[in-house]
């Protein structure tokens, strides 16, 4: 077992300078082929929990109340802090 452990570290230092995948050009500009969007969502929207697409920006129309207020008892709308 030893020997078979010194002939493989014998045999990675010999081929040492192997590479697995060697470097390719590096461009210096943006490509017109490639489209950049954040985290793969697409643009106007982010990773949320759970890795899901999420809105940057809440649809106002969406939400019962307005901004500063929540759905208190009776379905009415109630300060935040009340």
């Amino acid at each position: 077992m030893k020997t078979l452990v010194a002939a493989a570290f014998i045999a990675s230092l010999i081929a040492g300078s192997a590479t697995a995948m060697p470097l390719g050009p590096v461009t210096q500009g943006a490509q017109a082929d490639i489209i950049q969007v954040a985290g793969g969502c697409g643009p106007g929207k982010h990773r949320g929990p759970f890795n899901g697409c999420r809105n940057n920006w809440a649809n106002p129309g969406a939400h019962a109340c307005p901004r500063g207020y929540h759905i208190g008892p009776g379905g009415r709308c109630r300060g935040n802090g009340r």
